[in-house]
């Protein structure tokens, strides 16, 4: 099982291979609105980005900060756990950020808008 990106609830749901509970996924859906324009498409792309690197930064400081935190002997079980966790989380941040790096790539370079952010109807 994975955690939810968003409230870190235990998940086996994904979206665009981002682990996402029900909760959140059913919040995320009554909040978005379908794109109208290539300004906004871009606009929303671009914040999706700087969210995810956000929390790449933030989650390979926290996988820092715990390897740091052992001496320099072997560690004891509980911290061989926390930076089991941690690169988890980081690796999950990283993953998230590759792929909003990638929507908003295929948009500028070739045009290509998510799914989910195109104009229904």
């Amino acid at each position: 099982m994975s955690q939810c990106a968003y409230c870190n609830e235990e998940t086996k749901l994904c979206f665009a291979e981002v682990p996402i509970c029900p909760k959140c996924t059913s919040e995320r859906e009554a909040k978005r609105k379908p794109a109208r324009t290539q300004t906004e498409i871009h606009s929303v792309l671009k914040d999706e980005l700087a969210l995810a690197t956000e929390q790449a930064v933030e989650a390979t400081e926290a996988f820092l900060k715990v390897t740091t935190e052992i001496p320099s002997g072997l560690p004891h079980p509980d911290s061989t756990q926390r930076i089991h966790n941690a690169s988890h989380d980081m690796s999950q941040a990283r993953e998230r950020m590759a792929l909003a790096h990638k929507r908003l790539y295929d948009y500028l370079t070739n045009g290509i808008a998510p799914d989910d952010l195109k104009r229904s109807g």
